[in-house]
């Protein structure tokens, strides 16, 4: 099976999209390209669930290993660094399909980050996030992943502006409702003694 990196290279060139191959800097997300009228530069990473992950190891059953994916915590923060326009596409080589996270999922969905052990030159850690797959958006194909690209652009006012209520709907979270309810004498309040 080719890699997630040589098939989006190919299918960046075969969309005839101009785009950057980071895949070999530790420092950058492995690629960029343009999106939207405005052409924007979307950053990404692209990441593979090669096998499945050791249920000792990691504590965690067989019914969530089929969705489980580890990231690291490092290659999370990089993905903020990019913020707003970054995101990571995840291939299940096992299961099948892609996922798609924006910088906005990694950021508010459920995750159980630990430390893994290391061994280099000494003794250290490493971060691990344990992300659900689920709580990205699935693609049956590359020019889904890059439509749901595009329309996270698009949306990119609203998602990040103008929406009020908690964004996203993730397995493992249940948002309720709480506190008294808010009215606008509150706000002009809050504007008054806060300006």
């Amino acid at each position: 099976m080719v890699s997630l990196e040589q098939e989006l290279k190919a299918f960046f060139r075969d969309q005839n999209l101009d785009f950057k191959d980071n895949s070999d800097s530790f420092k950058r997300l492995d690629f960029s390209f343009g999106v939207g009228i405005e052409q924007w530069k979307f950053h990404v990473d692209a990441k593979e669930k090669r096998q499945q992950y050791n249920l000792y190891n990691w504590k965690i059953t067989s019914e969530q290993e089929q969705h489980i994916f580890i990231i690291d915590d490092l290659a999370a923060r990089k993905i903020l660094a990019y913020a707003p326009y970054s995101g990571m596409i995840v291939r299940d080589n096992l299961l099948g399909g892609y996922y798609f996270f924006s910088v906005l999922d990694l950021f508010l969905m459920p995750k159980i980050r630990v430390n893994r052990p290391i061994h280099k030159e000494q003794e250290a850690l490493k971060g691990k996030w344990l992300i659900d797959l689920r709580n990205g958006r699935k693609c049956a194909n590359l020019p889904e992943f890059l439509a749901v690209v595009r329309k996270y652009v698009e949306k990119r006012e609203d998602l990040f502006l103008n929406q009020l209520e908690c964004f996203g709907s993730y397995v493992g979270e249940n948002i309720d409702q709480r506190g008294e309810v808010r009215k606008p004498s509150y706000w002009e309040i809050d504007v008054r003694e806060t300006r």
